[in-house]
């Protein structure tokens, strides 16, 4: 089959033959439709993390058709139309007894752990606990973007976050995961303050039902969240880093009212990756910090309903649509700035 392939970290990938997936007992080989162009996929090729080796195939936001059932499942069979979160677990420790699927103790990454779906075809692990059935009239171009940005967003606001009707919610980067909150906060009745350098992102974000957009170009952490502050009328009620960063971790948090909420959505690398914050805030006012890795496949239904009932429009969000050969370059222009506000799909 053909594939994208990172030869070496940094270095343009290259579309070639490789060998098809091989179908584990407890997995599926799907057929793939559709995969987004994610940062998280930049990351990895970059050599950011630790875990990819190389040569190796990127592609972890996905949907297709299953194409061979391993012998040991039982719900799935072929010509199944799914999606799969980018977390694939194992449904076996503890913390998958627990119904904590996202944070699986041994957990498998399709582009990070194992060869992903910048291919024709990609093997998913555990196929009776990860896989999602994709509802009628849910196209695979748009389902591409669920399984990492939009159920990312998503779980993060009505787990974490919580916002009610009316409350201030602060999104800082507006981005894939970014814009996704802000539909999903807009959603549900909360007013959103979008954060974002780019004039097209805020653009985007208004669009998308931001009320209010912000600048932080060239303003200290501070300085930004004291602009929150006189923006939502005393601060955000909750506040998401969607990029992740050590500047905007800490904006997002002295951005909050007392007894806010912030939940850390973008990851922290590099020198960023441990980042000192305002823990005496924290303690004074009574804040809430939360992380948030993504969403089981058990808890996309609640989503879906809101997708089919139109209350959501991740179609909103998806922008170019290129072919495998075109996803090379897609993914080293993630090395620059932003060409669209949309999520780039890749239709192998």
């Amino acid at each position: 089959m053909r594939a994208v392939v990172v030869e070496e970290f940094g270095r343009v990938p290259v579309v070639r033959e490789v060998p098809e997936p091989v179908c584990a007992p407890h997995g599926v080989v799907l057929r793939v439709e559709a995969t987004g162009v994610c940062r998280s996929d930049w990351h990895g090729w970059q050599g950011h993390d630790d875990g990819i080796t190389l040569p190796h195939v990127p592609g972890h936001e996905l949907a297709g058709t299953v194409v061979e059932v391993g012998a040991d499942v039982r719900r799935w069979s072929v010509g199944d139309r799914v999606t799969v979160p980018f977390v694939c677990a194992c449904g076996d420790c503890p913390a998958c007894a627990a119904g904590e699927y996202q944070v699986c103790e041994r957990q498998t990454q399709p582009g990070f752990t194992h060869d992903g779906s910048f291919a024709e075809q990609v093997a998913l692990d555990h196929a009776d606990v990860n896989l999602v059935a994709l509802p009628p009239g849910l196209t695979a171009v748009t389902a591409a973007g669920l399984g990492c940005r939009f159920a990312t967003a998503y779980r993060a606001l009505t787990v974490h976050g919580r916002p009610g009707p009316g409350e201030w919610v602060a999104v800082h980067g507006c981005g894939g995961v970014g814009l996704s909150a802000v539909m999903v906060a807009a959603s549900l009745g909360a007013r959103v303050l979008a954060v974002d350098v780019s004039p097209a992102a805020r653009a985007a974000a208004l669009d998308l039902g931001a009320e209010r957009v912000l600048d932080p170009s060239g303003l200290a952490p501070a300085d930004v969240a004291a602009a929150v502050h006189e923006l939502t009328g005393g601060g955000a009620h909750v506040s998401l880093d969607a990029l992740g960063s050590a500047a905007t971790a800490a904006a997002s948090v002295l951005g909050l009212r007392r007894r806010g909420r912030h939940v850390q959505v973008g990851l922290l690398l590099g020198a960023d990756a441990d980042p000192a914050l305002p823990m005496g805030r924290v303690v004074a006012w009574e804040l809430e910090v939360y992380g948030s890795h993504g969403m089981a496949a058990h808890e996309y239904p609640a989503m879906l309903a809101r997708i089919a009932d139109g209350t959501l429009r991740p179609d909103r969000l998806v922008g170019p649509v290129v072919t495998l050969d075109d996803a090379p370059a897609a993914l080293a222009a993630m090395s620059g700035p932003a060409a669209s506000t949309g999520m780039t799909v890749v239709v192998p």
